[in-house]
């Protein structure tokens, strides 16, 4: 049966407006939690041998700073990673932490260790060598990237200044915490990566999946 006369020429309107009609196009940054994000960072450090320690003291990286009242920034840590924490002033007198290195829960801040995740003695090594005493400190004491992190004295001493090619937290469930903290804080310091160390954390990011 012929269409009627009307009917045809919105019949073709129609079909002409589907055929204009486009997918849309997925634009923007990569989703969170894909990874992309890390091992772009990982990527971006400069690879290069261990630097010599020669000259190396903790004293070129001065910390705890005051943070006023009697206070430093280790009180700063104890504070922010502690749960029911008591304070004297702003000292912390009291509270619980859980150690993310090894799963142990300290229940007093004598027990804890204020670790710098990327310890002194590596970054000298890897570039902080170069730098003014300053920003040493500046580096030590470090509150807005995770470069310092309350943990269990035996856990902090067991790692000492070691990269992780040669040690890892004995929590496994840590390790992706771990190798993005350590990239973080190497990219936002600009400091190098050793291809041992750069291996171990790209194994590492494994276990954010």
């Amino acid at each position: 049966m012929p269409l009627p006369r009307f009917a045809a020429p919105l019949l073709a309107a129609v079909l002409t407006l589907t055929a204009c009609q486009q997918v849309p196009i997925a634009t923007g940054p990569p989703a969170p939690g894909d990874g992309s994000s890390v091992e772009s960072q990982l990527d971006s450090l400069q690879v290069a041998k261990a630097g010599s320690m020669k000259g190396y003291t903790r004293e070129k990286f001065p910390h705890w700073r005051s943070t006023g009242e009697n206070c430093d920034v280790r009180d700063s840590v104890l504070k922010r990673d502690g749960t029911k924490v008591k304070l004297s002033g702003c000292n912390v007198v009291a509270g619980t932490w859980k150690s993310i290195y090894d799963g142990k829960v300290l229940d007093s801040p004598t027990k804890v260790d204020i670790d710098h995740m990327v310890p002194l003695a590596n970054a000298w090594r890897s570039g902080a060598a170069a730098w003014t005493t300053d920003k040493r400190s500046d580096f030590a004491n470090d509150l807005d990237d995770p470069q310092l992190v309350a943990v269990s004295a035996g856990s902090n001493r067991s790692k000492g200044d070691q990269d992780p090619s040669t040690w890892k937290p004995p929590a496994k469930a840590s390790w992706c915490e771990y190798a993005e903290d350590w990239i973080a804080v190497k990219a936002h310091w600009k400091l190098t990566v050793t291809t041992a160390e750069k291996s171990a954390l790209s194994d590492m990011l494994g276990a954010c999946t």
